[in-house]
């Protein structure tokens, strides 16, 4: 795969922002769980369902064609604002609605004017969409990671000094929603394109036919992602969903570490090479590894030592996350590598077959929700998760990704080292968990064995790291 120095550089800063980002995000939300506790940290996940659903279709999809346009962004970047900014308001005002009747559905009609405020995110969302893409086209993570880690910062302060106060889930709704502004304006200063409406017949066709089928798979990317959520907090109640949602949180923090800074210079890259099969092929197996070596052992380790890491965190209240947290520690290893093959797919012009892929996942998905909620809690329904990615979506992807170009069967291949690595390290957690009474002591000593198999695996890995060589990739091209 093409690692361009430009790439390069935004890798480099898109790992820092998300290393200190979720740094800071899980400093935050320990104090933000130790004051609000289970129930009002389930209010706030219902208005945080809400928000999210309403942003996985905000801009229709549009945003995405400025980065891989192939000629210049600057001719459909106003129509591209237009699109993104009108979709926006209109979404904003339907949500808004159907609040009461969502809070109502979700069990927790108290959290109406939580879901409501934070719905404001929406417009400023759309707003800056174009200002977002430009940005990651042309690899300026640099600029981009000031402004998150002011919108992170900024926000958690806020949301911290008025947790302290009394403000209880209302707090988390306030924070959001001012650093958003802060940060949307940050974004329009350093978009290299000033802030254009416009409207061009010839290109808003294409950009819509472009984007609608995004948007459509991100409707059931986010079904798939957060109904788990809306199952626990209508059928268990607020109080589970607020330790689901801890559990959640943690669990995504392995993605957010490894998958995001990738996901953040990976279609960029993927394009252009995307008319070289072999290369993309090389480079998305390579890449797979690389992602697999950290993340198996990173995601065995918390698996296995669920409990002293929730109960030294957040402390003995939110013990049963840790009934959820190991079975989603578990399904986040799939979560990373799905959302590699679904950028490559992406890149490639299978917009259909992701689509298809993510209706088959939720038809799969919901009822097996529902039934694990039903007899088995919250750890039935991170069960569920777990099995129909395992068993369903590991499937179409791989079907998927040998129709695009990918030899699956080497990719299995080249998989068994990272996951004999995860097998080490959960194992190692597991002991370490029920050996060491000392919730600190027991944490430790199993994250420190999963990085000594990190550098294990990785120093067996030395191929796929060639491969992605810059060096190694200009060879090539000069040959």
């Amino acid at each position: 795969m093409v690692t361009p120095p430009g790439a390069r550089r935004a890798l480099v800063w898109s790992f820092a922002n998300t290393a200190f980002g979720k740094f800071g995000t899980l400093l935050i939300s320990i104090l933000i769980a130790r004051v609000l506790g289970p129930e009002e940290f389930g209010t706030y996940a219902v208005a945080l369902v809400a928000l999210m659903a309403v942003l996985s279709v905000n801009e229709l999809g549009v945003s995405l064609a400025i980065v891989r346009w192939e000629e210049d962004p600057r001719t459909i970047a106003p129509t591209v604002t237009t699109i993104s900014v009108a979709a926006s308001l209109i979404f904003f005002g339907v949500a808004y609605a159907a609040t009461p009747a969502f809070t109502a559905a979700m069990g927790d009609p108290q959290a109406t004017d939580v879901v409501r405020l934070m719905l404001v995110c929406v417009p400023l969302n759309g707003l800056v969409a174009t200002a977002a893409a430009l940005l990651q086209r042309e690899y300026q993570q640099g600029r981009r990671t000031a402004a998150d880690q002011v919108n992170i910062w900024l926000g958690a302060g806020i949301s911290v000094a008025l947790a302290l106060t009394g403000f209880g889930a209302m707090s988390l709704a306030i924070g959001r929603v001012v650093a958003t502004v802060v940060f949307s304006i940050m974004l329009l200063v350093f978009s290299p394109l000033p802030l254009r409406f416009g409207w061009d017949r010839t290109y808003a066709g294409a950009l819509l036919r472009f984007g609608l089928p995004l948007a459509g798979a991100s409707i059931v990317v986010f079904a798939v992602g957060y109904s788990d959520q809306l199952v626990v907090g209508a059928v268990l109640g607020a109080q589970a969903l607020g330790f689901y949602l801890l559990a959640f949180n943690l669990a995504s923090w392995p993605v957010s570490m490894l998958s995001q800074p990738v996901r953040a210079v990976a279609p960029a890259a993927f394009a252009r090479i995307q008319n070289d099969p072999e290369r993309m092929d090389a480079g998305f197996r390579a890449a797979f590894r690389l992602l697999l070596v950290v993340a198996l052992p990173v995601c065995a380790f918390v698996a296995g030592a669920a409990l002293p890491i929730v109960t030294f965190v957040y402390g003995e209240v939110w013990a049963p996350a840790a009934l959820a947290l190991q079975w989603l520690a578990l399904h986040a290893v799939l979560r990373i590598a799905f959302e590699l093959a679904y950028d490559f797919l992406a890149v490639r012009r299978r917009s259909s077959t992701l689509m298809v892929i993510q209706i088959i996942w939720v038809l799969a998905l919901i009822p097996a929700l529902l039934v694990g909620a039903n007899l088995g809690g919250m750890q039935g329904v991170a069960i569920a998760q777990l099995a129909v990615a395992a068993v369903v979506l590991v499937g179409c992807y791989a079907w998927a990704l040998s129709r695009a170009g990918v030899h699956v069967g080497a990719l299995v291949r080249t998989s068994i080292v990272p996951v004999l690595g995860g097998v080490v390290a959960g194992v190692g957690a597991l002991l370490a968990a029920h050996l060491i009474e000392l919730d600190l002591l027991a944490a430790l000593a199993a994250g420190t064995f999963a990085l000594a198999v990190i550098a294990g695996t990785l120093a067996l890995s030395r191929e796929s790291m060639r491969v992605l060589r810059p060096d190694v990739v200009a060879a090539e091209e000069a040959s």
